[in-house]
């Protein structure tokens, strides 16, 4: 269950529950509080084991990853295959919004799909990420049960995942929506069978753990999903009922009313839930599933793993409909050679000690690691070096937590054509300067680092006019700086969430469903910019000369469903964009931004600001909060609460 779906209560004991059991707890979609890495006072620890990864990399920092046991991508839920989701702004509480990194009464859209996954070869970019960015955590792949999955989860063995977990159609219902619930997947039963036999005949089995959910309840679900093929076994709806959830079924409306499903603070006092159940009710399954086993003759877990000879269709069955069901393709046991390992038993080969990484760059800054020293380098790059700074921005975030080092403390300068990812994750105190051009997802996650980006001294064209990186760069980003001598293709800065960052021109779709941070634009803008846009800003220059008029260039190519245009006018965002343009051409060099700053009075009649709608009346409302006097904090919630005072005031109406 995300934290921001159930109340900070609820969320913890759950995961001191199931610290106490020596389970994981699972953060679920939206990040989790810094603050709860600290081990309690009477040695609880409030931290979840595994961190999430969902389509819209709300609080994906490198912090949270490195703090992690498992790191999860959730490819679909259960209970709404195929759909993104939505968190209203009623409930982006300023706790929920500081998390996510993003405004307190503006709601948030998690993408249907991730922007850098079209392909099995891309998942196992991610999946390759996610290993740099925590090289001790299993990477675990969230599919759910669907006509085919089996297929699917081939493809994710062999991507090299550590854990496949099949979702059934039960699971996370709560705040589905109803036909998603009725119509939508298929029972975990399903799913886990195809999934077994199709890994055991491609003998793909015996490397990775298979895990299931979907309302699993009691000892013989557990039973029953070991003998089809699952290790692993996931619970939600029943640890919840145990702490007091009613089934209420409302928990996108913010009214549960036992504080569970909310972050209303009055809703909220109502919790009293205690982590001591759910450590009884876990016991109780795992005693019931301990007697199954001992009916069924099995003196290990692991002995009863995939067996699903021991299971037929109940004789107590009389109805006329049972006749007609036929069990035999889920029952079906694949004919395998008696050396076939029906478990993993088999560690993924990550090759993590071959990259640029751990060969170079980490003995490289170890006084910056050790000491906090400077240091500077200069190196040489090629294509097939993935990921570059992911491990070392890791070593330094383990050793300096989420506050990272002083500026620039490594700076690492390279030359040549980067790979996937360059700079992913990488987090204060760590610049990555290239020389040359980059693959997709450049700057992906960033945590608060530095990146720039420009093309070659020697080379000839121009570069305003020439792709120098390619799509989804600086998806997911959470802070820090970036400068690119050139344009970016496809989803520059989808769903950035604090990133500043300066390009001279995007591909389609830019700035898509972004939440947060400054994106200036110098050059050409694809069609679709600001799209699912709901936070932070973005200056582009229209090229038309029109700036926000009628008709002009850019307002033909931006979607103005959630978005208005202005122009540059308040004297401070005026300095702001100034001081970035200066930046800009103090690391790349640009010819472009130094023109334009040459002509800065003419200039700034040209850029168009790009609001979101709720965003600026939010940020409105804050600030007359603040001249009231109230402080940052305090304006913040009284802002929140006046948002949502009027959001009920229109429904009403």
């Amino acid at each position: 269950m995300s934290y921001g779906s159930i109340s900070r209560e609820a969320h913890e004991a759950l995961a001191i529950a199931m610290n106490r059991l020596g389970a994981k707890s699972n953060t679920g979609e939206g990040g989790e509080d810094p603050a709860r890495f600290e081990t309690l006072p009477n040695g609880d620890s409030l931290k979840s084991a595994i961190k999430q990864v969902a389509s819209g990399r709300f609080g994906v920092t490198s912090e949270y990853l490195v703090s992690a046991r498992e790191i999860q991508i959730k490819m679909a839920q259960g209970a709404k295959p195929g759909e993104g989701g939505q968190l209203p702004g009623h409930k982006v509480y300023p706790w929920i919004a500081k998390v996510r990194h993003s405004t307190p009464g503006v709601g948030l859209i998690s993408p249907p799909p991730h922007h850098d996954i079209y392909s099995i070869e891309d998942l196992a970019e991610l999946i390759h990420d996610l290993k740099n960015a925590n090289p001790d955590a299993r990477i675990s792949v969230k599919l759910v049960s669907e006509v085919g999955v089996g297929t699917i989860a081939a493809g994710v063995a062999k991507a090299h995942a550590d854990v496949i977990l099949i979702s059934g159609h039960d699971g996370g219902t709560g705040a589905s929506p109803l036909s998603s619930i009725k119509h939508a997947g298929l029972p975990w039963e399903l799913g886990i069978a195809e999934t077994n036999q199709v890994l055991l005949m491609n003998d793909l089995r015996s490397r990775v753990v298979v895990e299931v959910d979907g309302q699993m309840k009691t000892g013989r679900d557990v039973v029953i999903g070991a003998l089809l093929g699952a290790e692993e076994f996931g619970f939600s709806t029943a640890p919840l009922v145990t702490l007091g959830c009613v089934m209420m079924r409302a928990c996108h409306l913010n009214t549960c009313p036992v504080g569970i499903a909310t972050q209303d603070p009055e809703l909220r006092k109502r919790f009293n839930g205690d982590p001591q159940s759910v450590v009884n009710f876990m016991t109780y399954v795992a005693q019931e599933a301990r007697e199954y086993m001992a009916q069924l003759g099995f003196r290990t877990f692991e002995e009863m793993v995939g067996h699903s000879e021991r299971l037929e269709m109940r004789r107590a069955v009389d109805h006329w409909k049972a006749h007609n069901l036929d069990f035999s393709r889920i029952l079906f046991q694949p004919q395998l050679p008696k050396t076939t390992l029906r478990t993993c038993q088999i560690g993924q080969e990550h090759k993590l000690e071959m990259s640029l990484d751990s060969t170079t760059l980490i003995p490289l800054c170890e006084p910056a690691l050790a000491r906090g020293e400077r240091v500077e380098a200069e190196l040489p790059i090629r294509n097939v070096n993935r990921v570059v700074g992911t491990t070392l921005g890791s070593a330094v975030t383990r050793r300096y937590g989420g506050a990272g080092l002083p500026e620039d403390t490594i700076s690492l300068r390279f030359r040549g054509t980067a790979g996937q990812s360059f700079g992913a994750f990488i987090p204060k105190g760590v610049t990555l300067t290239l020389e040359g051009d980059a693959n997709d997802y450049l700057g992906k996650g960033l945590s608060g680092g530095k990146i720039v980006l420009f093309p070659p001294r020697e080379s000839t064209f121009v570069a305003e006019d020439n792709v120098i990186t390619g799509n989804v760069a600086f998806y997911g980003a959470t802070s820090g700086e970036a400068y690119i001598r050139g344009i970016a293709g496809e989803r520059f800065c989808v769903r950035n969430s604090g990133v500043n960052a300066v390009v001279e021109g995007v591909g389609d779709h830019g700035c898509e469903y972004m939440t947060g941070g400054r994106v200036v634009v110098i050059g050409k803008t694809g069609r679709n910019f600001a799209a699912g846009m709901s936070g932070g800003v973005a200056y582009v220059l229209d090229e038309s000369g029109e700036g926000g008029a009628a008709g002009g260039g850019f307002e033909r190519v931006c979607n103005k469903e959630m978005v208005q245009l202005f122009p540059l006018s308040d004297p401070e965002e005026v300095a702001e964009i100034r001081r970035l343009l200066e930046r800009h051409v103090e690391y790349t060099a640009s010819p472009r931004a130094k023109a334009l700053l040459d002509e800065w009075h003419t200039t700034v009649s040209r850029f168009i600001r790009v609001v979101p709608n709720d965003y600026r009346r939010v940020m409105e409302a804050q600030a007359r909060m603040r001249e009231k006097g109230l402080s940052q904090d305090e304006a913040e919630m009284a802002a929140f609460d006046e948002n949502v005072l009027d959001a009920r005031r229109v429904a009403g109406n």
